[in-house]
C-alpha cells in the first residue's frame, strides 16, 4: 500500500514538473524579464547612438505618458525659439493644475528660465506659456511636436498637450511607446542641434529667477534623483497622472556606451520609486552585457572585390571579354558599428552582379554587402567599378579591321594607300 502511495506520488511530482515546464515563459533574447523582474508595463532599453533595442516589453503598445511628453516639448523650443525671448503669460497658461509655478496672466518671463520651471519642477503652467509663445497656440505647438515625432521616427506617438496632462482628441489620446519615448530622448541627446543646451537645461542641479515686469522670484530644484544615482547618468524626466502611472525617461553614458530608458506605466502611488529600481537593473543589463564591436573587424568576402567580367567592350581584339577592378566605394549607409552581446553575430550578405555589359562607367554600382544582427540589417556598402569601358560600335570594329589589315600587308601597303583609309574611318 505505501509502495503504491509512493508510487501515485512520484507520478503526480512529474505532472507538476511537466506542467510547469510547459508553463513557463520562453526567454527572448532582447528581453530576459525573469532576470531583471521589471515593475513597468512597457520597458526599453535602447542604444542611443544607433536606435537599437536591446531591451523590450511591450515596446509597442500605445499608453499615457504624463511629464515624459516635457522632452519633446523643451526639444522644439530649443530648435524653434529663441531663449532670451521674453513670454507674456496668458489666462489659459495661469490655469494649469498642479503642478505649476504659479504664473499670472500678463505676466512676463524670460523663455530660459521657463524651460528649466518645465524641466527641474515640471511646471504644467511653464509648459503651456511656452507652447503658446513658440507655436502661437497649444494647438499650434502640438502640430510642432507631433511633425518632430514623425521626423524622429516615432510610429505611434500622438501629442496634444505640451506638459503631458491626459487628454483626448476624436479617436486618439495623448499617448506614446516605450519605443518612441526612447527614440525621442535619443535623438534630444546625440541628434539634434540644440543636444548640448537640451543636456544643459536638464542637468541643472536648481535655477533661480524673477518675472520680468514685478520682479516676482521663483526658484527650482531638479527632481530627476537619477541624476546622482549612477555615474555617467546624462538626463531624464520624470512623469505621473492617475492614467499614465508612474513614467520615466533617462539616459546615461559610459564607457563610450550611451544608453537611453523608457518606462511606462511603472507602479501607481504609493510605489513612486519602482520607476528608480527599473531603470537602474536595465542600465545595469546594458552595461554588463553590451559591447561596441566594429564592422571592420569582420573579415569581407573574397568575391566581394573580385574582378568584373564585362562583354561587348573595347578591348585588345573584337569579342574579347575584358576583367575589370572592383572597389568599395567610400561612404557607406548605416553604423560603423553596433552595442552586441557576445553571443551574438554578425551575418554578411553578399549581391553582386556575375557580369556587365559594355557601356559601363567608372563608379558604377554592381552589387553590395550588407551586415545583419538578428533579422535587422545596420550597415550596407556599395561595390563599383574602378574604371569605364565604352561599348563595341562599328567605328572601333572597321579600325580594328584596318590595324589587322596593316599588320598582314604592311610590306605592300602604300602611304597613300593608308591615309585614304584613315579619312574613310574619320581618324
Amino acid at each position: 500500500m505505501k509502495c503504491e502511495l509512493k508510487h501515485k506520488k512520484t507520478i503526480l511530482l512529474s505532472l507538476i514538473l511537466i506542467v510547469a515546464m510547459l508553463l513557463q515563459p520562453s526567454i527572448d533574447a532582447k528581453a530576459d524579464e525573469t532576470t531583471l523582474r521589471l515593475y513597468a508595463k512597457a520597458a526599453v532599453l535602447m542604444d542611443a547612438d544607433s536606435g537599437r533595442v536591446l531591451y523590450e516589453r511591450c515596446g509597442d503598445e500605445q499608453l499615457a505618458m504624463a511629464s515624459t511628453t516635457k522632452i519633446m516639448t523643451l526639444i522644439v523650443t530649443l530648435e524653434n525659439a529663441n531663449l532670451e525671448d521674453t513670454v507674456t503669460v496668458s489666462s489659459y497658461a495661469a490655469s494649469m493644475p498642479p503642478v505649476h509655478l504659479g504664473i499670472r496672466k500678463g505676466e512676463q518671463y524670460r523663455l530660459k528660465d521657463l524651460t528649466l520651471s518645465l524641466m527641474l519642477e515640471s511646471h504644467n503652467d511653464s509648459a503651456v506659456a511656452i507652447a503658446e509663445h513658440v507655436g502661437g497656440s497649444v494647438e499650434q505647438f502640438a502640430a510642432l511636436m507631433n511633425q518632430k515625432a514623425q521626423e524622429i521616427g516615432c510610429k505611434n506617438t500622438y501629442y496634444i498637450t505640451p506638459n503631458g496632462l491626459d487628454a483626448v482628441q476624436g479617436d486618439k489620446f495623448h499617448s506614446t511607446t516605450a519605443r518612441d519615448l526612447a527614440l525621442v530622448m535619443s535623438y534630444c541627446i546625440t541628434k539634434s542641434p540644440q543636444k548640448e543646451m537640451f543636456l544643459e537645461i536638464t542637468r541643472t542641479p536648481n535655477h533661480t529667477f524673477t518675472e520680468l515686469s514685478n520682479g516676482r522670484s521663483f526658484s527650482c530644484v531638479n527632481h530627476n534623483a537619477f541624476l546622482s544615482m549612477m555615474s555617467g547618468a546624462l538626463s531624464g524626466k520624470t512623469g505621473f497622472t492617475a492614467k499614465a502611472g508612474y513614467c520615466y525617461v533617462g539616459a546615461l553614458r559610459r564607457d563610450d556606451k550611451t544608453f537611453v530608458v523608457a518606462l511606462l506605466a511603472c507602479g501607481w502611488p504609493n510605489h513612486k520609486t519602482y520607476k528608480w529600481s527599473d531603470t537602474r537593473s536595465l542600465m545595469e543589463y546594458g552595461l554588463g552585457h553590451y559591447n561596441y564591436r566594429s564592422f571592420d573587424e569582420v573579415e569581407l568576402p573574397a568575391e566581394a572585390t573580385e574582378d568584373i567580367i564585362v562583354s561587348n567592350g573595347q578591348g585588345s581584339y573584337i569579342g574579347e571579354k575584358i576583367c575589370l577592378p572592383v572597389e568599395i566605394a567610400p561612404e557607406a549607409s548605416g553604423t560603423e558599428g553596433l552595442l552586441m552581446r557576445e553571443d551574438e553575430k554578425v551575418t554578411i550578405t553578399l549581391q553582386k552582379v556575375r557580369g556587365l555589359s559594355a557601356p559601363v562607367m567608372k563608379g558604377q554600382e554592381i552589387g553590395y554587402v550588407s551586415y545583419a544582427v538578428g533579422n535587422e540589417e545596420w550597415k550596407r556598402i556599395n561595390l563599383v567599378t574602378t574604371g569605364e569601358i565604352e561599348a563595341v560600335d562599328m567605328k572601333w570594329c572597321l579600325r580594328k579591321v584596318f590595324e589587322r589589315w596593316m599588320i598582314h600587308s604592311e610590306h605592300n601597303t602604300t602611304e597613300k594607300d593608308v591615309e585614304k583609309t584613315k579619312n574613310l574611318l574619320g581618324d
